[in-house]
């Protein structure tokens, strides 16, 4: 299965993406983290995405498909993935359809007001990526995993916030209209497991079709 992932950020996607990984065995690619490994890479692209990431500009569109064509073309995607956070743009969509035909996209439904109280109490561990909630139980500061202390991003601070919102409330109408009837939407207001489940029919459907 060839899926697409949207959402805005705080809505749950990292969170469904891990158990659509677990239960369907396909790769959960972000075009973030790839760009981040290619720039370590050293390779002639690494460089190129480099280069745009030490000015602190966006990576062109152009250049973020290369090396997703690149990651698309490992053996692990044969049976399908999840591009999460990808598209995000009608350019990337038309882009991505150059080369593959995506089967599902799930877009994450969830108020805005509810994405904000998420994500102003959401806290990144700076050592191994692993995120954490001031509201959630038995929180302490410090990393779950490995015991360093949490930071909050300055993304996640709510003028930031905000803008974020606007630009994704900008560019999701044309994804959604693009992709038509291969949508699957749902709303994450409930728990992880209340979302997830009717996410599991539908791709369990599409896989035995």
């Amino acid at each position: 299965m060839k899926l697409v992932l949207l959402g805005a950020a705080g809505s749950g996607k990292g969170t469904l993406a891990k158990s659509i990984v677990k239960d369907f065995n396909i790769p959960q690619l972000s075009t973030g983290d790839l760009l981040r490994e290619v720039a370590k890479s050293g390779s002639d692209l690494g460089k190129e995405v480099g280069q745009y990431q030490q000015k602190g500009v966006l990576v062109p569109d152009e250049v973020t498909f290369k090396v997703l064509k690149e990651r698309l073309a490992k053996d692990d995607c044969k049976n399908g993935f999840i591009l999460d956070g990808y598209p995000r743009t009608l350019n990337q969509a038309k882009l991505l359809e150059t080369i593959v035909d995506i089967d599902a996209v799930i877009s994450i439904e969830l108020e805005f007001d509810e994405i904000v109280k998420r994500l102003v109490s959401r806290r990144n561990c700076p050592n191994c990526g692993e995120i954490d909630n001031t509201e959630h139980e038995g929180y302490t500061g410090n990393c779950r995993k490995c015991k360093t202390p949490l930071f909050q991003r300055d993304d996640d601070k709510p003028e930031a916030i905000k803008t974020r919102l606007e630009v994704y409330k900008q560019n999701i109408t044309p994804l959604i209209n693009f992709y038509g009837d291969k949508v699957f939407k749902i709303s994450s207001a409930n728990s992880p497991s209340e979302t997830y489940k009717p996410v599991k029919l539908f791709l369990e459907r599409l896989q035995n079709e």
